[in-house]
């Protein structure tokens, strides 16, 4: 009887079905046709900030003697070397003041004018594409809660026009529409991270260019040796 007892019917015995995983493409892939535009301003946005990092990094790169080396050629009345040191140093701040060295003779004013004028432009310039990530950010997340929509009204409609579905099929039709709404958010909160790191580093550059303006209009106070 003992052993009868020890017998196990394997009919009888029901395993747990192991949980199916899915890779993060075939998660995505789930999304629905929205997850397409979705992908393309992913795209957009690492392109952009890449392209707009490499840019920035290239003019935020100055010789920390650059100023210091224009001062002693003007202050010992050598302009011409020093217009051609700052038209080999290729960033903003040696644009600004190759243009103020172009200047040098007219009133202070005017020099200070020009050399704003060019600081603005080169601004324009470390700015171009910015805007693109920014978009991104802001366009993401609405398209992710569009898809969501979209796809909840669907999955309502078919709710009411059939009795087959239970809270099984339902929870795993919402978690279905929630993906576009997820990938929506994390795109926007990337592209909000890489639009503000850029703007931080563009404001540094800034801060550098006023910084050797007002420094540019003291050297031309001082007397030439």
């Amino acid at each position: 009887m003992d052993l009868f007892f020890l017998q196990i019917d394997s009919s009888a015995v029901t395993h747990a079905a192991a949980p199916q995983v899915q890779n993060l493409w075939e998660v995505l892939e789930r999304g629905g046709v929205l997850m397409i535009p979705l992908g393309i301003l992913f795209v957009g946005a690492v392109y952009f900030f890449f392209e707009r990092l490499i840019a920035i990094n290239k003019a935020s790169k100055i010789d920390d003697n650059f100023m210091r080396i224009i001062r002693d050629h003007i202050v010992s009345g050598n302009v011409a070397a020093a217009r051609s040191f700052s038209k080999n140093n290729n960033n903003p701040v040696a644009q600004i003041i190759d243009k103020g060295i172009q200047r040098i003779g007219k009133p202070i004013d005017a020099i200070e004018k020009s050399m704003e004028n060019v600081g603005v432009l080169e601004l324009y310039k470390l700015e171009k594409n910015l805007s693109v990530i920014s978009i991104v950010a802001r366009i993401a997340p609405l398209f992710g809660f569009l898809g969501t929509i979209i796809g909840m009204l669907a999955l309502f409609k078919g709710i009411a026009a059939s009795t087959e579905y239970t809270a099984n099929t339902i929870a795993d039709g919402i978690y279905i529409k929630m993906i576009t709404s997820a990938t929506g958010l994390i795109i926007g909160i990337l592209a909000y991270i890489g639009h503000s790191y850029l703007s931080a580093q563009i404001t540094r550059i800034e801060n550098k260019m006023e910084i050797a303006s007002a420094e540019f209009a003291d050297i031309l106070q001082e007397p030439t040796r």
